[in-house]
């Protein structure tokens, strides 16, 4: 274990991104080459390793935090290794990505600064690739079943990959170009460098996981016809059905989805095209929506010269404290500071968001192209209009960031499959039928209680399960790794009667980020 009086010894000291004018010259991920091994097993040292660790339950995946927090102080980074892949197949993923939940429910946090929780992990991750802790794993024998895994996002992935080291012969379709859906083409590459996906993929091509890319099932493929072909289905298509704003102008020219000019900026970086058929270069910018993929949009506007950019947030400013209603462990909503508004105030010297704010519609020149937009400040609760409030900025590209609303309806796949939607606009599962105890096949004692965690993610349709997004609605990169780790658990069980793959996803929803 660690120091048991670390955390009274050390400060917390994250590891420091990259000058934010270097960062801004290039594309390459905030941290690259900011690794600093001694820090983080310093930091590492400050986990209590705690009789009741809530890190766990903060983690979707229910990461083994403090035994690798443990390791990685002592320098042993094959054990941490182990212990990280216990549970998380693509931990340079989540290190990176995910929003690190565990660290608001480290008990340090109830009056201190949390253990760095994240950054030790991609410190991990980085070196299980660094020193060859990751050689592929393929399985000793096969079942003779068969499983098509359609889409190639993280849900998806850490289906194909378990269920291909259980022993099933597992085909991935994919309906864009490459594998890797979002973390493609969507997430920019100043957050996560392809280069870590491509590593994965190659990783599960040796382990004998086949991918099948330009095939929408659905349209190219009937998906009643690779039902007959295979002995189960795992759908993780993801949530892709996006929000729109109708308001007034939204016709006009160069007002685009998020999504859109996301996936052309990625498309840049793999060399599909010069440079980006939708550039933010020189123009003023408006991005609509407060979220991730707004401070996704943030990241590569500025990256591209923007003239300026201005972010609007229909909800109210957090505090800088956690909130009364989202008491010690949850995930609180307050004030956080992406890396991208960091790069933003750095270079404007202010947030670029801002709060409380709405759309009324967009105004636009004789060509037909958005000039301004028109806005007006909204009340916390209601999110009405305050009157003599409105204003107009200037907006030469507009950027929609309004989020998903669940998987895409227009295509053939749901009937195909029968599968339904459920109330919030998702593919329907048998989570009704589960326990409201959150527990897994991995800690169940009796037979009920994995057929329980079980119906979590599988449908009425016989051998189809859902999992990711397309079942649980727009969400992080670690619930869909959990998700897709219990598909592949749920699919194994229903091919063969049992299973000992893990499945981390629960019953029951845990109070985390959406």
């Amino acid at each position: 274990m660690t120091d048991p009086h670390g955390f009274l010894k050390i400060p917390r000291r994250p590891v420091p991104p990259r000058p934010i004018e270097e960062r801004l010259s290039d594309w390459n991920e905030v941290y690259a080459g900011q690794a600093l091994l001694p820090l983080v097993s310093e930091q590492a040292g400050r986990c209590m390793d705690c009789g009741l660790p809530f890190c766990h339950s903060g983690c979707p995946l229910g990461n083994l935090i403090p035994e690798w927090n443990a390791y990685a102080t002592q320098g042993d980074w094959r054990a941490a290794a182990e212990r990280l892949h216990a549970t998380n197949n693509f931990p340079e993923f989540t290190g990176r990505l995910c929003p690190a939940p565990c660290e608001d429910a480290c008990v340090l946090a109830i009056n201190a600064d949390p253990v760095t929780i994240k950054n030790v992990e991609q410190a991990i991750a980085d070196q299980i690739w660094e020193r060859g802790y990751a050689p592929p794993q393929p399985p000793e024998r096969l079942s003779g079943k068969t499983v098509a895994v359609i889409g190639s996002g993280p849900a998806g992935l850490a289906a194909a990959q378990q269920l291909t080291r259980a022993g099933h012969t597992v085909a991935v379709y994919e309906r864009a170009d490459r594998v890797g859906g979002l973390l493609r083409y969507g997430i920019p590459a100043f957050k996560l460098e392809k280069r870590h996906l491509d590593r994965r993929i190659e990783q599960m091509r040796a382990e004998g996981t086949k991918f099948r890319t330009e095939v929408d099932v659905g349209s190219d493929l009937d998906a009643t016809e690779l039902r007959r072909r295979h002995d189960a289905i795992v759908v993780a298509v993801g949530a892709m059905e996006r929000k729109e704003l109708p308001v007034p102008g939204r016709e006009l020219h160069g007002i685009h989805q998020a999504m859109d000019y996301l996936t052309l900026a990625d498309r840049v970086r793999e060399g599909d095209y010069a440079s980006p058929p939708i550039t933010a270069e020189g123009k003023h910018v408006v991005i609509v929506g407060g979220g991730d993929t707004g401070s996704d949009c943030l990241g590569t506007a500025l990256r591209q010269g923007a003239a300026s950019v201005v972010q609007l947030d229909i909800n109210p400013e957090p505090g800088d404290t956690r909130p009364d209603t989202h008491p010690w462990p949850t995930y609180p909503k307050v004030y956080r500071i992406s890396h991208a508004h960091e790069e933003a105030r750095g270079r404007e010297g202010t947030d670029p968001r801002v709060f409380s704010s709405a759309t009324l519609r967009f105004e636009g020149g004789p060509a037909g192209h958005v000039h301004t937009l028109r806005l007006t400040e909204v009340e916390p609760e209601a999110r009405r209009p305050l009157s003599d409030t409105e204003r107009v900025i200037p907006a030469e590209l507009v950027l929609l960031a309004l989020g998903f609303s669940g998987p895409e309806r227009d295509t053939g796949l749901m009937k195909q499959l029968g599968l339904t939607l459920d109330e919030r606009g998702n593919f329907a599962r048998d989570a009704a039928f589960a326990a409201e105890t959150p527990e897994t096949p991995e800690t169940a004692e009796t037979a009920e209680t994995a057929e329980q965690a079980v119906r979590t993610v599988r449908t009425k349709t016989d051998g189809i399960f859902v999992a990711g997004d397309a079942g649980r609605g727009q969400s992080l990169v670690v619930w869909a790794i959990a998700e897709g780790r219990a598909a592949a658990a749920a699919t194994d069980r229903y091919l063969t009667g049992s299973t000992v793959l893990p499945a981390p996803i629960t019953a029951k929803d845990r109070p985390l980020a959406a």
